[in-house]
């Protein structure tokens, strides 16, 4: 983006510097609802070994891994066109992928749990999107699953959108008018 605010100078861009975002504090752990084994949520084995068969060897490697470890851990997967298969892309960095809507079917988040010789999969809930994209457990979500997801996916954020707005929109929109767009940018 900087590189094509450089390449074009004759647009009146109002830049700013911004404080850094404040340092992420949760892990996808903490946002993960507590469901038995046998919640009926969990996938049951002939779809978890579905999935299983869609995990390119680098990301079964990845899961296998995680499988063999004494504590639970966990990871977010999602489904993708690779040459002309479907393949689930598992990402184990605590970090959940983009919450996108339902739509096609690909857009589902996936949660993988392993640990303990054992494994598996389902869907993230509802709740789980909710929290992610900043929602209170107080919120009543009173819609089935994949109805929830469509207006949690492809959603905002809402602590991000807080702090753009606390620290760019609002102290932009502050500024007096002839001091709007007077950006001078250097190299």
């Amino acid at each position: 983006m900087i590189d094509f605010i450089y390449g074009h100078p004759h647009i009146s861009w109002d830049v700013c510097d911004l404080p850094m975002p404040p340092t992420r504090t949760l892990d996808l752990q903490d946002v993960l609802e507590d469901l038995p084994a046998d919640d009926p949520a969990w996938w049951n084995e002939q779809r978890t070994l579905y999935f299983m068969n869609q995990l390119s060897q680098r990301h079964l490697e990845i899961a296998d891994n995680m499988i063999d470890q004494r504590h639970y851990t966990y990871g977010t997967a999602f489904r993708r066109v690779r040459n002309g298969r479907s393949m689930a892309e598992l990402h184990v960095d605590g970090v959940a992928g983009c919450l996108r809507t339902p739509k096609g079917g690909s857009g589902r988040q996936i949660l993988f749990k392993g640990g303990r010789g054992t494994r598996q999969v389902r869907l993230l809930s509802a709740r789980e999107c909710a929290r992610l994209q900043g929602v209170p457990d107080d919120y009543k979500i009173n819609a089935p699953l994949n109805k929830a997801l469509f207006g949690f996916g492809d959603a905002v954020c809402v602590p991000v959108i807080e702090w753009i707005a606390e620290n760019y929109l609002l102290p932009a929109f502050r500024k007096p008018v002839a001091q709007r767009h007077t950006a001078t940018l250097t190299a």
